[in-house]
C-alpha cells in the first residue's frame, strides 16, 4: 500500500516533552541553520537503521548538488516541539523513517510554509496521518507497507538525481559510488527484511546480531562521522569475531554444538571464519579438514562457492 502527494488543512499541535534528548548541541545546530538561512532540514527515525541509511541517501544527494542542509535524528520518545524546528529560509523537511505525531507534521508546515516529505513502512503510520483535511499547505507523504524506508529514500533520492543527468565533467551523476553500490543494495535488503518482519533472507539472524553493536553511532550529533563509517563484517576480524561469538552462544542454547560461523566472500570464494566460546569444543578440527586451521576458539578456511552450496544442499534436506 503506498499514499503519496497528499494536502491538508493545519491544526494545532501540543506534545509533552523530555529535555534531555533535545540537546543543546542540536539546539545550537538549529540555530546556526536558522542565522545561515539553510533551506533544507532532514530528520530521520532515531535509533533505526532505516532512519539512519536513509540520511545517508538524504545527505549523498544533498552533497552531489552542493545543497544547504541540516541533518537531524528525531526520537519519537524525546521529539523536537514544532517551534524547535521553525528556522528561518526553511523551504524543505524531510521526515525519514517516521511521520511525527499526529498533526506534528501539518503544524510545522503552517508555521514555516516549508514543503514536507515524509517516509514510512508502518502500518501504525496510517493512523498518524490527517486524511480527511487539506489546505493551500503541501504535505506529501509515502507510506509503502511492502517497502522499507531506507529503501524508499534510496529509490526517492537516486531519481531525483538521475533528472540532473551530469556534472559540469559531463559524468553521470550517481547517488552511489558504483563501486559500493551492490554492497548497500544487499544491506538494504536485510534492513528490509527485518523492517517487515519476514526473516526470510539467508543468515538474518547472524546480520541482526552484527550490526546490532553500531546503533548507539546513528546519531549524527555524538557521532558525526557516522557517514564516512561502514557497516560490513567483510575483513573486519573484530565484527566477525563479535558475530561468531553470539552465534556460538545462541548454537549452544539451542542444543547445537556450540560454534559460530561467519561467512564472506574473499574473491570468489568463501572465507570461513569459526568461533565457540566454548573451552571444551576445538573449532580447528573442522577448520583443519577443509585445509585451513587456527586456535581451538578461532579458526578460518577458504571454501569454493559450489563446494559450499553442495554442502548446504545436503544439510538442508
Amino acid at each position: 500500500m503506498a499514499l503519496s502527494i497528499c494536502r491538508y488543512r493545519s491544526y494545532g499541535f501540543a506534545s509533552p516533552l523530555i529535555r534531555c534528548f533535545r540537546s543543546q548541541a542540536a539546539f545550537k545546530a538549529l540555530a546556526k541553520a536558522s542565522e545561515d538561512k539553510i533551506p533544507n532540514l532532514i530528520l530521520y527515525n532515531y535509533p533505526s537503521f532505516s532512519g539512519a541509511f536513509a540520511a545517508l541517501f538524504a545527505h549523498l544527494y544533498h552533497s552531489r548538488l552542493n545543497l544547504p542542509y541540516l541533518v537531524l535524528p528525531f526520537s519519537s520518545v524525546e521529539p523536537f516541539r514544532v517551534e524547535d524546528l521553525c528556522i528561518d529560509g526553511l523551504q524543505n523537511c524531510y521526515f525519514l523513517d517516521f511521520v511525527g505525531p499526529k498533526g506534528f507534521a501539518v503544524e510545522l508546515a503552517r508555521r514555516t510554509s516549508c514543503q514536507i516529505v515524509g517516509f514510512d513502512h508502518r502500518k501504525s503510520a496510517l493512523l498518524e496521518l490527517p486524511l480527511n483535511q487539506s489546505s493551500d499547505g503541501s504535505l506529501a507523504f509515502h507510506v509503502n507497507l511492502e517497502k522499507s524506508s531506507s529503501i524508499a529514500v534510496y529509490e526517492h533520492f537516486s531519481s531525483r538525481l538521475s533528472e540532473v543527468g551530469s556534472n559540469k565533467e559531463g559524468d553521470a551523476v550517481s547517488l552511489l559510488n558504483y563501486t559500493f553500490q551492490d554492497q548497500v543494495k544487499n544491506v538494504l535488503k536485510y534492513i528490509e527484511d527485518g523492517d517487515l518482519c519476514r526473516w526470510s533472507l539467508p543468515d538474518i539472524t547472524a546480520f541482526g546480531i552484527g550490526i546490532s553493536q553500531w546503533r548507539s553511532k546513528l546519531n549524527c550529533i555524538t557521532n558525526p562521522h557516522m557517514y564516512e563509517q561502514g557497516i560490513r563484517a567483510d575483513g573486519n576480524s573484530d565484527l566477525s569475531d563479535e558475530i561468531g561469538k553470539e552465534l556460538s552462544k545462541k548454537s549452544a542454547l539451542a542444543g547445537l554444538r556450540p560454534i559460530g560461523a561467519v561467512i564472506y566472500l574473499q574473491r570468489k570464494n568463501l572465507k570461513m571464519c569459526l568461533r565457540t566460546v566454548d573451552a571444551a569444543t576445538d573449532t580447528s578440527e573442522v577448520a583443519k579438514a577443509y585445509g585451513g586451521g587456527g586456535s581451538p576458539s578461532s579458526s578460518s578456511f577458504i571454501i569454493r562457492m559450489d563446494e559450499y552450496n553442495q554442502w548446504l544442499a545436503v544439510h538442508s534436506s
